[in-house]
């Protein structure tokens, strides 16, 4: 064998090599996936028995309570009606009793006279009218057997099997949940995330998404609601979360099983607005500003050009003040200390009356006014680059939308190509007003 084809048997080993390797290393990864799978199935057996057993023996328990209540309630029941209806019977025992006693009397005093008559005509004579006024025809009422109670028990038969029906029904095993996760992005500071639903004959009529900070802490409610996707705020970047999330279906009151919990993180540093300006007041995390009373005016910018391309940058106005026609939200491409409003060269913006300004000029389409709680969205997406007419170096056209109260407004901006990243910024003439940026 010659030597060019024996350099292709070993080319073609060495390829056939690399792929094996390449194939052991696909199989050992669906091996571990198997492994997970596997532990899943276990682990989830395992707590739904536990769960099972568990939620029976507080059932019967709390049954067992109830059944000794309703047993408790029912003999004092029955005392209460003995002891009502005993002491009538009672009262009339003493009277029964009180006249055997007073004929006793009578019958000796009446045998004692009439034994002594031919000595003695006036005890003959007291006995007669003492018997007159005792009213010897007189007799008390005695009330008949069919007058006074005869207590029994009510006990239904058909308790037993509407109970054993209900068991019957009670409870239910199921292999997969309804919901399950979908995605999570990340988000500056934040995870938008996503669900969905995996049973078409599951009719949902809330969620509820749950999340935690890490594997060894509980899981927290973040939100109750009929949308399929929520943005988590307040996220540490560069930290693991794990989400899940259930559903409730239409028209029932238990949730169901929770979804399998999904981990992820954000690598985006959160949005902050900048400190030590005199006109406004920053929430901790400074996400939030309210304008105050001091009298200074000027715009209040970001900490940094925290603003990419391809992103979302939301403003929600939390509360109101009054309107001035110089108000302004939105973004920028530097700080600049020396303007009182964003609405200049190098910038977007909103005004609170919904004029929407682009380099200071307001164009003729207009947003509805801002209102407490009423979101500004601000999408920004690279189109296509160009050279400046002044050789200030290469433009670059960003198609922008602004959204608000179900309304938007679009338009392209050209800026250079070098302006990677934004600021955000407002200002606001009268205080009250409160923005929060995510």
């Amino acid at each position: 064998m010659e030597g060019p084809e024996v350099g292709a048997l070993i080319q073609e080993a060495r390829e056939s090599i690399e792929a094996a390797r390449n194939y052991r290393n696909e199989l050992q990864q669906r091996m571990g996936a198997l492994a997970l799978a596997r532990t899943q199935i276990k682990e989830s057996a395992a707590q739904t028995c536990h769960a099972l057993r568990q939620h029976f023996i507080d059932l019967k328990a709390s049954i067992t309570k109830l059944l000794d209540e309703r047993q408790e309630t029912l003999i004092q029941e029955v005392s209460a009606i003995e002891q009502d209806n005993i002491k009538p019977l009672d009262d009339c025992q003493k009277l029964l009793e009180q006249g055997v006693n007073t004929a006793d009397d009578l019958l000796k005093e009446g045998e004692m006279a009439v034994s002594g008559i031919a000595g003695n005509n006036e005890n003959l004579y007291n006995f007669t009218n003492k018997a007159l006024h005792n009213q010897l025809d007189s007799l008390p009422e005695v009330p008949s057997l069919v007058e006074v109670p005869c207590l029994s028990a009510q006990l239904d038969d058909i308790f037993l099997p509407l109970v054993r029906d209900l068991i019957c029904k009670l409870g239910s095993v199921a292999s997969r949940p309804p919901v399950q996760m979908e995605e999570l992005i990340e988000r500056p500071g934040a995870i938008l995330v996503r669900w969905c639903k995996c049973d078409d004959d599951f009719v949902a009529q809330d969620y509820r998404l749950q999340y935690r900070k890490n594997t060894g802490s509980h899981y927290e409610d973040v939100y109750v609601g009929s949308e399929s996707e929520f943005l988590v705020l307040q996220i540490d970047p560069h930290v693991d979360y794990q989400f899940r999330v259930c559903a409730r279906g239409d028209g029932r009151q238990e949730w169901s099983p929770w979804s399998v919990p999904q981990t992820g993180c954000t690598t985006l540093v959160p949005h902050e607005w900048s400190p030590g300006y005199d006109g406004y007041s920053l929430s901790s995390r400074r996400n939030i500003a309210l304008r105050n009373d001091c009298v200074s005016h000027g715009a209040l910018y970001s900490k940094a050009a925290t603003y990419l391309p391809g992103q979302t940058l939301t403003f929600r106005v939390e509360s109101v003040g009054q309107m001035d026609k110089r108000d302004s939200i939105g973004v920028c491409v530097e700080r600049r200390y020396d303007c009182e409003s964003l609405q200049r060269d190098a910038a977007v913006c909103v005004s609170t009356s919904g004029a929407v300004y682009v380099n200071g000029k307001e164009m003729t389409n207009q947003l509805p006014p801002v209102s407490p709680g009423c979101p500004i969205t601000f999408d920004m997406e690279i189109m296509t680059s160009g050279q400046a007419n002044n050789n200030e170096g290469p433009l670059q056209k960003r198609r922008v939308t602004i959204s608000s109260s179900n309304r938007e407004v679009v338009f392209d901006w050209l800026l250079e190509e070098s302006c990677d990243s934004l600021y955000f910024g407002c200002s606001f003439v009268h205080p009250g007003w409160k923005v929060l940026v995510f």
